[in-house]
C-alpha cells in the first residue's frame, strides 16, 4: 500500500509540474517544447543566446528529438521573428530535383521547366532558412551553399545572374558529421561554417522525468483535440513510460499516445493502449528464475543509459546501495 501511495504522490507531483510548465510557456516562443531536465534547461538557454545572434546554427540529436521545434523556437526569438520559415528535408528530395529546389531555376533550364521558380533559399528572405538532414546534401550543393553562406548570393538554375538573399540558416543532422568529414562525404568549411553555434538535443531516455511530463503534456494536447475521455495513465503505464528505450524519441511518443487516445477503451491509459506490453510478456514465456534475472539486467542497463553510467543516481533510482549495483553489473556483464 505504501508504494502505490508514494508512486501516487510522484504522478501527481509531475501532473502538477506540467500544470505549472503550462502556465510558465503559455504564449511562450518555446511553445511545445517541455522539460524539467537539466539538459532540456541548457538546450533552452542555448536557444536564448543564440536567437539574437544572426548567425548560423547547427542542430545535433538523435531522430525525432525535436529539432525543428528548436530551429523554430530560435526564428521566433530571432531579429528574422516577421520573416518567414522555410525548411526543407535535404534527404527527402531526389539528388537530380533538389538544386532547384534549394536555388530555384528560370523557364526553360531544363525539360519540365515550363515557368520561372523560386527556390526555398529565396523564399527564406529576410527570414530563417531551416535545412533538416544537412548531412544529405551531395557535395556539389555542399559548394553552392558555403557560396551562399560566404557571399548572402545565389544563383537560379538557368541563370547566370546572381541574386542576394538575406536569409539566416539553421541547419541540422543525426548524421555524425566528424565521420562524413573523415570519409570524404561531407566539406569540413562547410561543417564550420554551419556550426559557428551547435546545439546537442538530447535522446529522450537520458531525460528522466521529462518523459512523464512529455506524456501528460501530449496526452492533454490530443484528448484535448478529439474530446476524448481519457482523463490521464493507469498506475501501471507510468512505470512502462519511464523504462522504455525511447529508440524514437519524442516522436515514437507522440505517435503511441495519438494512437492510445483514438484506440483506448478506458478512462486511462494501460501499457497495453501504448503498445508498451512487448518486454514483459516477453519475459513471461521463460522460468522464473531466467524471467527475473532478465528483467533485473533489462532494468538496470536502462537506468544507467538514463543516469549516463553514473552509479551513484542509478542506485539511488533503482533503490538499491552502490556496492550491491557494483556487483549486479559485473554478474550480468553489462556495459557502461
Amino acid at each position: 500500500m505504501a508504494v502505490i501511495v508514494s508512486r501516487a504522490q510522484h504522478v501527481y507531483r509531475l501532473e502538477h509540474e506540467y500544470r505549472l510548465l503550462q502556465e510558465r510557456f503559455s504564449g511562450d516562443p518555446f511553445e511545445d517544447m517541455v522539460g524539467n531536465s537539466q539538459q532540456m534547461q541548457e538546450v533552452f538557454a542555448a536557444i536564448r543566446k543564440v536567437a539574437t545572434a544572426d548567425v548560423p546554427v547547427l542542430i545535433v540529436g538523435e531522430s525525432g528529438t525535436g529539432k525543428e521545434l528548436v530551429a523554430r523556437a530560435i526564428h521566433r526569438q530571432s531579429i528574422k521573428h516577421h520573416g518567414p520559415f522555410v525548411a526543407i528535408n535535404c534527404g527527402a528530395i531526389p539528388e537530380n530535383l533538389l538544386e532547384s529546389e534549394l536555388f530555384g531555376h528560370e523557364k526553360g533550364a531544363f525539360t519540365g521547366a515550363h515557368t520561372q521558380r523560386k527556390g526555398r533559399v529565396e523564399l527564406a528572405q529576410e527570414g530563417s532558412l531551416f535545412l533538416d538532414e544537412v548531412g544529405e546534401l551531395p557535395l556539389l550543393l555542399q559548394v553552392k551553399l558555403l557560396r551562399f553562406l560566404q557571399e548572402h548570393q545565389i544563383e537560379r538554375v538557368g541563370r547566370r545572374e546572381t541574386i542576394p538573399v538575406n536569409a539566416r540558416v539553421i541547419a541540422a543532422t543525426n548524421a555524425n558529421l566528424n565521420q562524413a568529414m573523415a570519409e570524404g562525404r561531407f566539406r569540413e568549411d562547410l561543417f564550420y561554417r554551419l556550426g559557428v553555434v551547435v546545439i546537442a538535443l538530447p535522446p529522450l531516455r537520458e531525460r528522466g522525468e521529462d518523459i512523464l511530463l512529455l506524456a501528460h503534456a501530449l496526452l492533454q494536447r490530443y484528448a484535448g483535440e478529439r474530446s476524448s475521455h481519457i482523463k490521464g495513465f493507469t498506475r501501471q503505464a507510468t512505470p512502462a513510460l519511464q523504462d522504455h528505450g525511447w529508440p524514437g524519441n519524442v516522436r515514437e511518443l507522440e505517435n503511441r499516445i495519438k494512437r492510445a487516445v483514438i484506440m483506448a477503451q478506458g478512462t486511462r491509459l494501460t501499457p497495453a493502449d501504448l503498445d508498451l506490453t512487448l518486454l514483459y510478456t516477453e519475459y513471461e514465456r521463460r522460468g522464473l528464475r531466467e524471467a527475473r534475472e532478465a528483467m533485473e539486467k533489462e532494468l538496470i542497463r536502462r537506468a544507467l543509459t538514463r543516469n549516463k553510467g553514473n552509479m551513484t543516481r542509478t542506485a539511488n533510482e533503482l533503490g538499491v546501495s552502490r556496492p550491491t549495483l557494483h556487483e549486479l553489473v559485473s554478474k550480468y556483464a553489462i556495459e557502461r
